[in-house]
Formats: C-alpha cells, structure tokens, sequence
C-alpha cells in the first residue's frame, strides 16, 4: 500500500497517494461546516463554519481530526485496523507544539504504522528536481520566503510575512466597493471574481495605464451586474507595491533578494538561481511575467531566475509542488525506514518527531 501524503493548506488540503507524476486525488478545501443544535425550547440546527488551519498553521484540533478522518478514510479509502505510512508537509517555522500535537494525533488517534513530516520549502524544490534553491510561496494566508542549502531549510534567512491571498480578496472587496457603491457583495463572491479577473501589470508603468483600461461586467449568481475595471489589477499589484495595502515593506523581488543577501555569498548564486514560485497565489495571470521583469530590474549582480518543472509533470504543479515533493520523498523515507514507526513514537513519545524529521 502506497503511503499517503497530505498537504493541508488554510484554503485547500491536498491529499493522495504517493504517486509523485499524478497529481493528488483530493484536493477539497480545509474550511468545514459542522451543524450546532441550539439548545432553546426550538431545538433549530444552524451551520457554523470552522477553519481547522489559519495562516498555515493547525488552530482548531477536534475540526482538524474531522477533516482527516474524512480524507484518509472516507476519500482516500484506509480502512479502519489496517493504516498505513503517512508524510505531512510542514510549514515554514511550524511551532515544535503542533508538529508533537499532529505526531501524536496520527498515531494515538488514527493508528498509523509510520509517520513523516517535512518541510514544503524543501518539498517543492525537490518536485522540480533540486536540494538547494529559495521558494517564494504566496499562500491563502502567507508569504514564505525561505532559502534552501541541500535539503537544509537556511531558517535564520527565511522570512514570513502574515500577508496572503485572504488580504488580497479584501483588498479587491474595498475597491470593487468604491467602484460600485450599491453593490452588496460577499467574500466568497470577491474571492471567485479575484480567481477569475485579478491579473498582473507587465510593470509599474503599465500598472499606472490600467486607470483607462477596459471596464467588464461581471453577473453575479444572485443576478447582480457588477462594473470591474482597474480593480482586478491592484490586486496583483499589491504584492510588488505593498503600499497599495498600507505596509511600509518593499515588494517579494526585492524581499527574496534582501533575504538571500544574508546567506554567505558562496551560495547566493546556488539560490537565487533556482528560484522556485508555489502557492496559488503565484498562478495570477501575469504574475510570472511581472516577476522576471522585476527580477531583471533589481540590484542584485545575480538575478532571481525561476526554475520549472519537468515536462512530465502537470502544468499547474506549482499550486501543489509541496504535496508533490512529498510523494518523491515518501518513495525514499518508508521503504528506507527513516521515518517514525509506531515503536519510535512508544519509546520516546511525540518530541520523536524532532529527532527523526527534519
């Protein structure tokens, strides 16, 4: 039986078997709906939404084992009594509690026979065939920027930024209010027309041309009509103008090679050089192309240059490299027995985890 890899994100969990060519079997999204009795006299059930992981990391336990329960065993099919091997992809700067508190939860709870977690910074190097290079992953509700050295995650380098796709979709929900008025919107409204309209300018002076650009109109599912113009390009726009969202910070291509600036300069070459994009985020149209150009622009002797993924694998693997790089890893850790077997985890308890993955 092939190991089972899971790459819970705080929008979508990705979730399959260790088949690294194909892409994985469930990919749902992590929010849940749990209906609550309401004790009064009226006995009425009400839906209230839970987000088992926020800005990437496990916040709600019990919505967490709810929503693996139903991967591994209702999508993914393990039968109760006769669990497998299992990989999770770790975050960057996962706290050591949740990495003991999901160890323990997978082998306490879901009795597993092996368990192994890395980190998706190292994961989706290796889905583009490297050990070493930096990944600039734009998630629901972080940016990770994290310098990679054989496998190594460089972590006194690597920089989170608590900014994501979530304030994006705000973002656009402030601006198509200013540009329709009348209109009421929801953020599941905002969030499918930032998926189907947002879009990167080719440069900052293209960005400032947008004011004139096309006005479309967009039927809402309850049949309102909205006007979306110059708003679908802010959205990209924010990310390498950060004072669009009122930060004082300097855009993800200089960030990246601020970061890679404080690795010793033997690597800096090594790095910058296989600079591999991941997250949903970085699949805006546009969003590639405007990355080059300002890469091609900053200051930096050597420039970011981005690394693709072999032909053999699916075109979008960069929305689940991480998930990808860890069905590669799972063929070398189990059979190899690196991993954290059942009497690992009885011997030393969950801080095992920390021993044996990294």
């Amino acid at each position: 039986m092939e190991a089972l890899v899971v790459d819970a994100g705080s929008k979508l969990l990705k979730a399959g078997a260790a088949v690294p060519d194909q892409s994985p079997a469930m990919i749902i999204p992590s929010q849940m709906k749990r209906m609550v009795d309401d004790d009064g006299p009226s006995t009425v059930s009400e839906d209230v939404t839970l987000d088992p992981i926020e800005r990437g990391f496990v916040r709600d336990w019990d919505a967490m084992e709810d929503l693996l329960r139903y991967v591994v065993y209702t999508g993914l099919g393990w039968e109760e009594g006769s669990e497998g091997n299992i990989l999770f992809t770790d975050p960057l700067s996962t706290p050591k509690a949740i990495r003991e508190q999901l160890v323990q939860l997978m082998f306490e709870t879901f009795n597993v026979s092996g368990f192994y977690a890395s980190e998706q910074a190292v994961l989706s190097l290796y889905a583009v065939g490297r050990i070493s290079g930096c990944t600039l992953d734009i998630g629901h509700g972080k940016i990770d920027i994290a310098p990679v050295l054989e496998g190594a995650v460089q972590h006194i380098a690597s920089k989170r930024f608590e900014l994501g796709g979530t304030e994006l979709t705000k973002l656009l929900a402030q601006e198509l209010g200013k540009s329709n008025p009348s209109m009421s919107l929801s953020m599941s409204d905002v969030e499918n027309l930032k998926e189907q309209y947002a879009n990167c300018a080719e440069d900052e002076i293209a960005y400032e041309k947008t004011q004139n650009c096309e006005i479309e109109q967009h039927t809402l599912p309850d049949g309102q009509v909205i006007s979306i113009g110059r708003e679908r390009y802010s959205v990209g726009e924010a990310l390498f103008q950060p004072s669009i969202l009122g930060l004082e910070e300097h855009g993800i291509v200089e960030q990246l090679v601020r970061i890679i600036s404080t690795v010793s300069s033997e690597n800096h070459r090594q790095l910058l050089e296989n600079t591999v994009l991941c997250g949903g985020t970085t699949s805006m149209t546009g969003f590639e192309t405007r990355f080059q150009k300002e890469a091609s622009l900053c200051s930096s002797a050597i420039r970011p240059t981005l690394v693709k993924p072999p032909e053999y694998m699916q075109e979008d693997v960069g929305l689940y490299s991480a998930w990808v790089g860890g069905a590669i890893l799972a063929k070398v850790v189990f059979p190899q027995n690196q991993h954290v077997t059942k009497a690992d985890y009885d011997e030393t308890g969950p801080s095992v985890v920390h021993r044996k993955c990294f």
